[in-house]
């Protein structure tokens, strides 16, 4: 049988902590921070922890980073 591949979108978006959870950036912060407010600017910086949803989802994609 095959090699399981990690999915290379996942790795250039993602980050596995050392207890599993799953880093990420922040949406909506690529274009448009003109109407954005100033909230949300603040709040979208630097990196979340996913929901436990998305990171069953986002693991799926990553076999080797567990």
């Amino acid at each position: 049988m095959p090699k399981m591949k990690t999915k290379s979108s996942c790795k250039k978006r993602f980050k596995i902590t050392a207890s599993g959870k799953v880093k990420s950036a922040a949406a909506g912060k690529r274009h448009g921070m003109i109407k954005r407010s100033n909230k949300f600017i603040r709040d979208a910086r630097g990196t979340m922890v996913l929901s436990e949803p998305d990171t069953r989802i986002v693991k799926k994609f990553m076999p080797n980073s567990l």
